[in-house]
């Protein structure tokens, strides 16, 4: 770090006062943004001669495009300096992939970033995740900004996180705020991770940053129109299937244009509409949500997912209450199935106690869905080496296991 840098250690966990911190500033000129096969070539050099390990980030256009691609990549590693690619302008970019090879990777928040990385061939062989590497030392705040603040001393603006990152070009502003997302990821891994020695839990951070070698995004949901914004307006099952074929379309609609569906239709809209229940083309036309030049472009897509939704027959209609793949909401638990709710209480206190005595957060020592479908099916007999087989097959890491693993055993062994 150079010396406009403080040296890491040199700040306590309690945020000094924001308006007493300098800003981050950039070490080197905001380089130019990467977008010609002469100067990746030229990034491929130096990512090639530079040292230690390689501080990646990316830029999506979320809010603005339906699709989750990366519209610009961010890289920074130690005697090479920042460089800003822009994917758009390459078929992928696995030439770089094979330079960084082995080398471990500095990411913060991974599981946002990976799967566009690895849409574009960059695929991580090691990784060290600063978020999760926070949450594992219990800090009070793990955002980037607040991180910086708090470890090195220096304040990180985020005005543009929610921009429209498809644009072109980028303005230099939004760049500058890219390039500085990466500038002390190095910096900010060195100090994290001689707190997660000291704090002995540096192993239990290794194991957390291997399973997400393989992360390729979250599980699609069943019924992922369910999620629709208001949907708790909706009245029967009739309702909810309007709601369901207008986001249906809405999506289809989304997908083809790659603007997000809220931009083609907002929730809100959708609800009202499934209230509204109309019958016919004219009285949907002169609905107030009509009023949106957007919703009007695709009025005959919306008529006929009304209709469609309208004309299903009554064994066809979704039901009330969502499908769940696993245990019911564990609120339903202490009236239906009161043995089981008193299972899911004592996993969740020997889990808290845990956590309290190791310093962690709860749900990252062991994930509260974990718990709820242990203490839903239990393994018969509940012994500790079957419940440790069951949280395995959960995906809890070794360290959970050996942690939490006896406890549950014995807050299952009813008999």
């Amino acid at each position: 770090m150079s010396s406009e840098h403080s040296a890491p250690g040199d700040h306590d966990d309690a945020s000094p006062p924001e308006e007493s911190l300098p800003p981050l500033r950039l070490r080197e000129p905001l380089p130019p943004v990467v977008d010609s096969d002469d100067a990746f070539s030229s990034t491929l050099a130096a990512i090639g001669e530079g040292e230690g390990p390689v501080a990646f980030d990316a830029e999506r256009a979320s809010g603005y495009r339906y699709s989750a691609r990366a519209y610009l990549v961010q890289l920074r590693r130690r005697g090479s300096g920042t460089h800003l690619v822009d994917p758009i302008a390459f078929d992928d970019l696995t030439a770089l992939d094979a330079v960084v090879g082995d080398t471990e990777w500095i990411l913060h928040a991974a599981t946002q970033d990976l799967p566009c990385l690895r849409d574009i061939g960059l695929v991580p062989r090691r990784l060290f995740d600063t978020e999760l590497a926070g949450r594992l030392l219990n800090l009070p705040r793990v955002g980037l900004a607040s991180l910086v603040q708090t470890l090195l001393g220096y304040t990180l603006a985020k005005e543009h996180s929610a921009a429209d990152w498809s644009k072109r070009p980028l303005p230099e502003p939004w760049l500058e705020y890219a390039a500085l997302d990466v500038e002390v990821l190095s910096e900010l891994r060195d100090e994290i991770d001689r707190r997660l020695v000291e704090s002995g839990k540096r192993e239990w951070a290794e194991q957390e940053f291997d399973a997400l070698l393989d992360f390729t995004g979250p599980a699609p949901r069943e019924e992922p129109w369910r999620r629709t914004s208001g949907i708790h307006r909706a009245r029967g099952r009739r309702q909810l299937a309007l709601v369901r074929s207008l986001w249906d379309a809405r999506d289809q609609i989304a997908a083809s244009r790659d603007i997000a569906p809220g931009r083609v239709l907002p929730d809100s809209s959708i609800v009202a509409m499934a209230a509204a229940q109309p019958r016919d083309r004219a009285t949907l036309r002169a609905m107030p949500v009509m009023r949106n030049r957007s919703a009007r472009r695709h009025l005959d897509e919306w008529v006929d997912a009304v209709g469609a939704a309208l004309a299903l027959p009554d064994r066809d209609l979704p039901t009330v209450a969502a499908r769940y793949n696993g245990p019911p909401p564990a609120r339903a638990w202490s009236e239906k199935f009161p043995v089981a709710a008193a299972r899911l209480g004592a996993c969740r206190e020997v889990v808290t106690q845990i956590a309290e005595d190791h310093d962690l957060p709860a749900e990252n020592l062991l994930a509260p869905d974990t718990v709820r479908r242990v203490a839903w099916e239990p393994p018969e007999p509940a012994t500790a080496d079957a419940v440790a087989a069951a949280l395995a097959g959960h995906g809890a890491r070794q360290w959970q296991i050996d942690l939490t693993g006896p406890g549950l055993a014995a807050a299952l062994d009813t008999e």
